[in-house]
């Protein structure tokens, strides 16, 4: 009995593992508008194809998240890596800077732009090493 009862809960665990949907991490680094617009061209792609998305931003890809910093517009697109960024948190994706950047920054929490939140190393340590989280960085 307890063999059975074992293989219908490995079972029961393994589908709920396969019907998990897949989800992309994005960590971006950069401050460089080329790399910042394919970091998120890329990420919006996936939110169209119904991919759940976390954007991290650190460093100087975390400039992206001030309300007053300009960048700059891209081709063929011909729109820029901020408003790849608000178009993909349109589509749903959750944005975050790293809780590094601003205590080491002249920034403040208010300088955000709407909707973008300091992560919690620990919340996206535990998101991040889940099995269906695919992460690229940039």
């Amino acid at each position: 009995m307890k063999k059975l009862f074992l293989v219908l809960a490995l079972g029961l665990a393994s589908s709920a593992f396969a019907q998990s949907s897949p989800e992309l991490f994005v960590t971006l680094n950069s401050g460089q508008p080329q790399t910042q617009g394919m970091a998120l061209v890329l990420a919006n792609q996936a939110a169209a194809q119904k991919v759940a998305v976390r954007v991290l931003l650190c460093s100087e890809g975390a400039q992206l998240a001030i309300t007053s910093k300009e960048s700059v517009r891209l081709k063929p697109p011909n729109v820029t890596p901020k408003d790849m960024l608000s178009a993909l948190m349109k589509a749903g994706a959750k944005v975050e800077v790293c809780a590094l950047f601003l205590p080491n920054s002249d920034w403040k929490e208010s300088d955000l732009i709407a909707g973008v939140t300091v992560a919690k190393p620990a919340d996206v340590a535990t998101y991040m090493m889940q099995p269906h989280v695919k992460a690229m960085t940039f």
